[in-house]
């Protein structure tokens, strides 16, 4: 079996806690040609999709856990998997980046997660088809609406469609005087779409990351609880992650949410989970992979891998 990960540089990633590095780990396990792709590797001509590659060989050393080859070429349609890692923001370059890989698809090489799918589900904006679950929301580009939906809600949530990590999300209510400073930064004054969402106070118990493989849940979550200084419990913003068992209410919201992702060719996703309700559905490079493999001894991307192998 030959496999692409397409990706960001993989000297910047923490090995650890990366996912991405624990699927190159399986695959590798697996005895795969592996192919390591950035983005800018990435090009079609009349009508073929290719890549510029390295191949890679890993090993679980946080000093030292990669080594490439020489750079080579070679038209995407050779190889059987390819993983689409890249981390947002989706921008315009991230579209142009799942067309090249929906020629490669047409050509026969099984691409997860789906390229028309990572186009067609915003990672916030797709809870809006499951609104038996989700807390209060209104999503708008303009300041006025969404200072409506503040004075409304109250305590709430303010973030950017096509942030990660944490990044540019802010806690405010309706008496906060800063709250007009708040909308106009995160809507880039009206030009941005921006979701401004109930607080939920259960955050307090942790924003619970539940990876799903073709629709599947894995049946424990990592609970990210916040610090004592911030309100997000983003791992990369100084949350601390916690394993947890699935709760019922975490199963009900997998039983709807999961068989829509595995319609759209939605492989692997990660839902965040705050109390009752799903906040996010994340689907273009979901993470906490190794800190369940380490809580629960398990082998996540071995399931993945065997669904991947399946499918094939």
């Amino acid at each position: 079996m030959k496999i692409a990960f397409v990706m960001d540089p993989i000297e910047a990633i923490n090995p650890v806690k990366d996912s991405s590095f624990a699927m190159i780990l399986e695959a590798q396990a697996r005895g795969y040609e592996i192919a390591y792709i950035t983005a800018a590797g990435l090009f079609s001509e009349r009508g073929t999709a290719y890549g510029i590659y390295r191949e890679i060989k890993v090993k679980d050393d946080p000093k030292n856990w990669f080594s490439l080859g020489s750079k080579k070429q070679r038209p995407l349609a050779d190889f059987d998997f390819i993983a689409m890692r890249k981390d947002p923001p989706f921008d315009m370059e991230y579209i142009m980046d799942t067309y090249i890989l929906e020629l490669a698809e047409k050509q026969g090489v099984l691409v997860f997660n789906k390229p028309q799918a990572l186009r067609d589900a915003n990672e916030k904006f797709f809870t809006e088809f499951f609104t038996e679950f989700t807390p209060a929301n209104r999503i708008s580009r303009n300041p006025e609406l969404l200072r409506v939906a503040v004075d409304e809600l109250d305590d709430v949530i303010i973030k950017p469609m096509d942030g990660m990590g944490g990044e540019s999300i802010f806690k405010t209510s309706k008496k906060d005087k800063n709250l007009n400073v708040i909308l106009e930064t995160v809507t880039k004054n009206g030009t941005q779409t921006t979701i401004v969402q109930k607080f939920i106070p259960e955050i307090s118990a942790g924003d619970k990351r539940i990876l799903l493989i073709n629709g599947d849940p894995v049946p424990y979550a990592l609970a990210r609880i916040p610090s004592d200084s911030d309100f997000r419990g983003n791992l990369a913003k100084g949350g601390t992650g916690k394993g947890v068992a699935l709760s019922q209410q975490d199963y009900k919201i997998c039983a709807a949410v999961g068989p829509v992702l595995k319609s759209m060719g939605i492989i692997f996703a990660g839902i965040d989970v705050i109390g009752d309700y799903l906040t996010e559905i994340n689907v273009t490079s979901p993470t906490c992979i190794r800190e369940l493999d380490s809580l629960y001894d398990l082998n996540i991307a071995g399931q993945l891998f065997d669904e991947l192998e399946r499918l094939r």
